[in-house]
C-alpha cells in the first residue's frame, strides 16, 4: 500500500479535526481524546454537512448542522439514522501521520 504524509499528530487539536484536499474531495482527519487517528469523507451522508467541524466525541463525530453521529471507525450512522461516509485507512509513525494513497484513488473510480 502507498501511503502519502498528511501531517503530524500534532497538527489536529485532540477531539478536533483537520480537512486534507485530494483530487477526490476533502477528507476529514480526527483526533480522539486518546489520541486515536481517523480519517473519513467530509460530508455528512445526510444533508452533506462538513463532519469536520462536528463535535468528537468517543470515535465518533455529530454532524454540526443536523446532530447526525457518524462512527470515525464505520464511517456508518449510528442510532436510528441510515447512511455511511467511505473511511480512508490512516496510519502513524511516530508524529506523522499518513493516509493510503489507493483508498483515495478508488473513491474516483
Amino acid at each position: 500500500m502507498t501511503w502519502i504524509a498528511i501531517g503530524t499528530i500534532a497538527d489536529i487539536p485532540r477531539r478536533g479535526a483537520r480537512c486534507v484536499a485530494t483530487p477526490q474531495g476533502k477528507i476529514a482527519v480526527f483526533r480522539t481524546a486518546d489520541d486515536e487517528v481517523f480519517a473519513i469523507e467530509d460530508h455528512c451522508p445526510h444533508k452533506g454537512g462538513p463532519l469536520s467541524q462536528g463535535i468528537v466525541h468517543g470515535a465518533a463525530v455529530t454532524c454540526p448542522l443536523h446532530n447526525w453521529v457518524i462512527s470515525l471507525e464505520t464511517g456508518k450512522a449510528l442510532g436510528a439514522d441510515e447512511g455511511a461516509v467511505r473511511t480512508i485507512p490512516v496510519k502513524r509513525e511516530g508524529e506523522r501521520l499518513f493516509l493510503a494513497l489507493e483508498a483515495l484513488a478508488s473513491r474516483a473510480a
